[in-house]
Formats: structure tokens, sequence, C-alpha cells
């Protein structure tokens, strides 16, 4: 095993432990692998499956249900562009566009140097404020092409 796999398997014994013979700790268990990288490596899921006795099959059908769970890395910064009725009628599609232009990247994809991932969204809940994007946990509204610019380019 490659020193970077050993060094994933061993956290994610860590992570485990305290789950060892306790019911209830799938969702847990992924929740705090994923904390600790960012994402659920291979790796990590055939740790867990192995020290919980659980299936793979089963592990990545949880890991795929819930769209908390990421099996790729994301980037250091996630950029969500609402969609919603509202957003779409202000103008969000040549915000996206835009996005997926400055940051050469496509939807739900990660920029190669991993410092964004850019994901669509139904809503962000922010309909006054249209067109909306979020930025981490930054929510940016009213934007226009040009502002998008200026967003992303705060966050190098």
């Amino acid at each position: 095993m490659n020193p970077k796999k050993q060094e994933v398997a061993e956290r994610t014994r860590q992570i485990v432990a305290p789950w060892k013979g306790a019911r209830g700790g799938t969702i847990p268990v992924l929740q705090e692998v994923q904390k600790a990288f960012g994402f659920l490596p291979e790796e990590a899921l055939m740790e867990i499956s192995r020290e919980l006795k659980i299936p793979p099959s089963e592990l990545y059908g949880v890991a795929t249900f819930y769209a908390q769970f990421h099996l790729k890395p994301r980037g250091r910064h996630i950029v969500r562009v609402c969609r919603g009725t509202a957003c779409h009628v202000r103008g969000s599609l040549a915000i996206l566009d835009k996005i997926k232009t400055v940051l050469d990247v496509e939807e739900n994809g990660t920029t190669d140097d991993l410092r964004y991932t850019l994901e669509p969204v139904a809503c962000l809940g922010a309909c006054g404020l249209a067109p909306v994007m979020m930025v981490d946990d930054e929510t940016h509204g009213r934007l226009t092409p040009d502002k998008v610019m200026e967003i992303l380019g705060s966050y190098e």
C-alpha cells in the first residue's frame, strides 16, 4: 500500500473506532471521513467496509444517495449558482456561462487547481436578490456577468 493510501486507511480507522459494534454509525462515520479528507476516498470507503463489516455496495449506496457526500475531490471554494425561476428570469444562465468561462470548468466540475467547484442549484432562497450565487457561505445577489469577475477575484 502506498504511503498516501496508508495515511487514509489509518485516519479512517481512527474515525471508525468509536463506532465498531455500534448501530447507526454509517452516516456519522461517512460525515467524519469526508470532513477529514474533503471527500470520500475509495480507500477510506474500503476501510470503513472492513472495519464496520458493511458491504462496499451498501456504503456506495448511502454515499451516492445523499447529496452531502462527494466521491471526488472538491475545490477550496464551492460556487453555487441559483437556477430557480426568479433567477432564471433575471439572467442566471448568463451568470453561469460567465463563471464556466472564467473558471474553465463545467457544471458540477472542479477546476484543475482544486480552487473552485461549480454547482448549479435549484434555489438558494434569495429570490429578491435574483440572480444569485453563493461562494462558500457568502451570498452574492443582483449579479451581472461583470460582477462575477470581481466576486471570483476576491477569492483568489
